[in-house]
């Protein structure tokens, strides 16, 4: 009998643990909203998520440079497990009436209990991304990090499947249930998959295991151009915060939460389909290319979905989102892992991952006040609605689809930005320049 590649069985196991996190950060957000009815809320629970992200990031890429790739990914999954529990636990013993006030410090304490086990499987996201590097020739490895994209696809669509009837079915105790019980069998298959996984050199030097801030902004300097990328991300996510934010009120102003789900599942076949486009033709030669041209589209579609009250104009841009994703992930990843030395790799994704996250909690956290007490009542009985309300449509919901159009031409504006910078001229030589032989290790 064969042996599964153990690149592919890693994925599949990273699989399991992302529609676990997955799976209990969408119900969090659905089963919040429907508890509270305020898109505040929401707001701020996409604002926790980034902000953590940034927060953990470069320290979560230390703890992957300097341990062995598969007991970190072990201890992403544990930490995971043990969060859910505590929360399940706050959840179980506070009163039902105080999880439906949004002043509720019971309320946050859950939240943020939630959102870290979430963020702890980012470990796992740092972990993978050198793995392609560790186990694929580099000539794949565009095609390898498809597949890793591909995966997050299928995670969001089982996840969207499933999180509005779990909501539906039980509320968030049954999502916690699950992903208690999820997280304990990733955590027993993962052993099981072998490969040559080394303690790292970093792990030994002078018997210390540094973060290195210092070493990493110096190899991320030493590229021309690679701090503009990183920026160029930043500000991408920072728009993508009102996203985050919002887009579960939007949905679920207009559609249940069983509906909006399944609208989230089938939109997340593009993101799967992306990942197979990928995987079968990769992203030509200049990868920085397809990233800023996926962009450019991705956004002229955010600034044109909610122009009318559509549930089918939802759909379509929810499908283009997810379609072109992957490929501007993909992009910068397959960059990074051709530029940036294997040994710093955990440390250059942990530095990018926060940078790029560190605008996005303030779009976030504003974003939910703002629409909530400045966008809705523009729309709803204020100027807007008596200047363009006639073709745009009034209400809550029109006011919440205004700030999706103008954050959609902000990022057109930012995308071409991008396109005529230096920063994108030099950072496409350098990717050009550097031999595509950088370390792997091949399957066995």
């Amino acid at each position: 009998m064969p042996r599964i590649d153990p690149f592919h069985a890693t994925l599949a196991n990273n699989l399991l643990q992302n529609v676990v996190n997955f799976t209990v950060w969408f119900a969090l957000v659905f089963w919040a909203y429907l508890e509270t009815r305020s898109v505040f809320v929401t707001g701020m629970i996409g604002g926790i998520h980034l902000l953590f992200t940034g927060a953990f990031a470069i320290w979560f890429g230390s703890l992957v440079d300097h341990h062995r790739k598969k007991p970190i990914m072990l201890g992403s999954s544990a930490a995971s497990l043990v969060l859910y529990a505590a929360a399940l636990g706050v959840y179980q013993i506070t009163p039902p009436q105080a999880l439906g006030e949004t002043a509720s410090l019971p309320l946050w304490g859950f939240i943020v209990l939630v959102m870290l086990g979430v963020i702890a499987g980012n470990i796992r996201m740092i972990a993978l991304a050198t793995l392609v590097t560790l186990l694929i020739p580099p000539e794949q490895r565009d095609k390898a990090n498809g597949l890793v994209g591909m995966v997050g696809g299928v995670g969001f669509l089982v996840t969207s499947a499933i999180s509005g009837f779990l909501v539906a079915w039980d509320g968030i105790r049954g999502p916690l249930v699950l992903a208690i019980g999820f997280s304990a069998l990733a955590i027993v298959h993962l052993p099981l998959v072998r490969f040559d996984d080394p303690v790292p050199d970093t792990a030994t030097e002078c018997g210390r295991k540094a973060i290195d801030l210092r070493g990493t902004i110096r190899v991320v300097a030493a590229v021309p151009g690679l701090f503009a990328l990183i920026l160029f991300a930043t500000f991408n996510n920072l728009l993508g915060g009102v996203f985050m934010a919002l887009m579960d009120g939007y949905g679920l102003s207009l559609m249940s939460v069983e509906d909006w789900g399944l609208l989230w599942a089938l939109a997340s076949g593009a993101f799967i389909v992306s990942g197979v486009v990928i995987a079968r033709v990769g992203l030509g030669r200049r990868p920085l290319r397809t990233l800023l041209l996926v962009n450019l589209v991705a956004w002229s579609a955010a600034s044109l979905f909610t122009i009318q009250p559509s549930i089918a104009l939802l759909a379509a841009g929810c499908v283009i989102w997810m379609f072109f994703g992957p490929f501007a992930e993909a992009a910068e990843q397959t960059t990074l892992q051709r530029v940036v030395p294997f040994e710093r790799q955990g440390r250059v994704f942990g530095f990018a991952q926060s940078v790029e996250q560190a605008a996005s909690p303030l779009t976030a956290f504003l974003i939910g006040p703002l629409a909530q007490f400045v966008a809705i009542p523009f729309m709803t009985t204020g100027a807007g609605a008596e200047m363009i309300g006639g073709w745009f449509g009034t209400g809550a919901d029109r006011g919440i689809a205004l700030v999706f159009c103008i954050t959609g031409l902000f990022g057109v504006v930012l995308t071409l930005g991008a396109f005529a910078s230096r920063s994108y001229r030099q950072l496409s030589d350098a990717y050009a320049a550097v031999p595509g032989d950088g370390p792997h290790l091949m399957r066995e």
